[in-house]
């Protein structure tokens, strides 16, 4: 059984995104162990505690679906009581690419913010599939306002430094500039403090440097991924090329330009049916993750 939480469990293959991520240097490995986060309280485990739940995927119509060229998406499951991630309001964090979850789920997340396509907010708000947005100050701040929308649904925004650098190149001071400039504008922004870090290319991951830096700006982990969507399929960093329960995917706002003609509401919805053709629904990362509480 893989392990499911990376505690500085050694080198973690980090598959690099050719949507977005291709071009530099894969991550550097490290022996740093963040900790291991504490029991929460049955507090952390309400919907509150660790985020909203997901709007029930039931209740969208299949025209909605067939209008996408999607077949309907199987409803997730309720948000577990006790939530499997459970955080700490301070120490190292931790740093996971997985869930420990039972329920066959998977978690999308999108990276940066470079495509602000209109059609792909439409297509999400009608068909109510959950995503976490890390996004990227230099990238998104001169349009702020196209992820509120997105925000709207449920869906958080999450800190993915300022300006997507190799964070392993970069001195102490660089790094926590990186992570607390872009805390400061998201939370100023969107009204919410992000909670999770991604570190651009998941380079400096396990380091000490990066985890004090990601302590020191207020995220509370540092959250890496199993798979990456490329335009019509995944990459996979396990061996059998499967989704496992719990899976965190990487996607990027990507066009046209960078998609070989395809629109980011095709490769979304491709990214969708690969997920049903292996039995997995989608559900909410927040709905798995108790937030520090106090």
């Amino acid at each position: 059984m893989r392990e499911r939480i990376g505690y500085g469990a050694g080198a973690l293959a980090v598959l690099l995104a050719a949507s977005g991520c291709g071009s530099d240097p894969a991550p550097a490995g490290s022996s740093a162990a963040p900790a291991k986060p504490a029991a929460a309280s049955s507090a952390a485990g309400s919907p509150s505690a660790g985020g909203s739940a997901s709007p029930a995927q039931d209740a969208v119509p299949e025209a909605a679906w067939a209008k996408w060229g999607l077949k309907p998406m199987p409803k997730a499951p309720a948000p577990p009581a006790d939530r499997p991630i459970k955080l700490t309001k301070s120490g190292q964090v931790p740093v996971f690419s997985e869930v420990p979850t039972s329920d066959k789920v998977v978690f999308i997340t999108i990276d940066d913010g470079a495509e602000k396509d209109p059609k792909f907010v439409e297509m999400l708000t009608e068909l109510k599939v959950p995503i976490t947005m890390f996004l990227t100050k230099d990238i998104v701040k001169g349009d702020y306002g196209y992820f509120k929308p997105l925000q709207a649904l449920g869906n958080s925004i999450q800190n993915h430094t300022v300006s997507h650098p190799v964070m392993s190149k970069l001195t102490a001071a660089q790094q926590k500039s990186q992570v607390c400039d872009d805390q400061a504008a998201l939370t100023e922004q969107y009204g919410t403090a992000p909670y999770l870090f991604r570190p651009p290319y998941g380079d400096g991951a396990n380091t000490p440097t990066l985890n004090t830096a990601v302590q020191e700006c207020g995220p509370r982990a540092v959250v890496l991924w199993r798979e990456s969507m490329q335009i019509h399929d995944m990459q996979y960093q396990a061996a059998d090329k499967k989704l496992k329960n719990g899976d965190i995917i990487l996607a990027h706002f990507r066009g046209p330009s960078e998609l070989k003609g395809e629109t980011m509401t095709q490769m979304f919805g491709e990214l969708l049916s690969r997920i049903q053709e292996q039995g997995f629904t989608v559900a909410r990362l927040d709905d798995y993750i108790a937030k520090p509480t106090g």
